[in-house]
């Protein structure tokens, strides 16, 4: 029990920077939640195989309620890009479900070095496509067929890395759609809720039926003090982050999300 005491507290701090950071950069808070995580759950002598997936699955359930107060704000503020959201959102929970259905069978290493390595190229991307400012079109002009290709491949890698899938929609739909970064983020903010609830399902139902070991106060591969943490006030600041974004200008924007990545993946990676 105390040690479950000792990764609620932890993670109720965390919880109020992911949300601030969900917020502000459309992002789900997984590239922050799955490091953490994977230096605190090794405390509870869950098996070693069932460490990722607990990590992605508690991952997952905490990003649900943030991405919910994210998306609630920027429907508020005229943020979402609701011609696209039909094909963004079917295309990510289909791909969510295949994940989580998956990663039950990869060994934890593998997505913990493919998580890293993710998320330095994201990086990259994002930096550079900061200094880029060319035509930005309207959500309408999106292909609709080539979305749903791309969105079922952001919720399969999304569901795997235990991400809301902002770290790939913004990139994609700012740097090769041209749509508006603050829009962007917006509909990332959708895909995330999508990605979150039917990853978090699968880890869920895969947890119930695993033969690994698990810990106390798990309900399948989801660990309940750290999923209660990082909810805490996570819901709360997440609407702050969304008003932030308001004012920054779209530049800084990309620069933060960029930092964010970097530092993220080359920890996963040293680590």
């Amino acid at each position: 029990m105390d040690i479950a005491l000792q990764i609620l507290a932890i993670c109720v701090f965390v919880g109020a920077i992911v949300g601030f950071l969900a917020g502000l950069l459309g992002i789900g808070g997984g590239l922050i939640i799955v490091p953490v995580l994977l230096a605190l759950l090794p405390m509870t002598l869950v098996g070693e195989q069932a460490l990722m997936p607990m990590v992605l699955g508690t991952s997952l359930a905490a990003i649900l309620l943030t991405s919910i107060s994210t998306l609630s704000t920027h429907r508020r503020l005229g943020n979402i890009p609701i011609s696209i959201l039909p094909v963004l959102a079917s295309g990510i929970g289909i791909g969510a479900l295949v994940g989580s259905y998956f990663a039950d069978t990869i060994p934890g290493y593998i997505l913990q070095l493919f998580f890293a390595c993710f998320a330095m190229l994201m990086s990259l991307q994002m930096w550079l496509g900061s200094k880029k400012s060319g035509h930005q079109q309207s959500s309408v002009g999106i292909n609709k067929s080539k979305l749903l290709c791309i969105s079922t491949t952001i919720g399969t890698l999304s569901s795997l890395l235990g991400v809301g899938g902002g770290v790939m929609t913004v990139p994609y739909l700012t740097s090769i759609e041209k749509l508006e970064m603050r829009r962007a983020i917006g509909a990332s903010a959708c895909g995330g809720v999508v990605v979150a609830l039917m990853g978090s399902l699968g880890y869920l139902w895969a947890g119930l039926h695993t033969s690994h070991q698990l810990p106390p106060w798990s309900i399948g591969y989801i660990y309940l003090p750290a999923f209660f943490g990082f909810i805490t006030l996570s819901l709360f600041t997440a609407p702050f982050g969304v008003r932030v974004a308001k004012k920054l200008p779209v530049k800084i924007l990309k620069r933060c999300f960029s930092v964010l990545l970097f530092i993220v993946g080359t920890k996963i990676l040293i680590g």
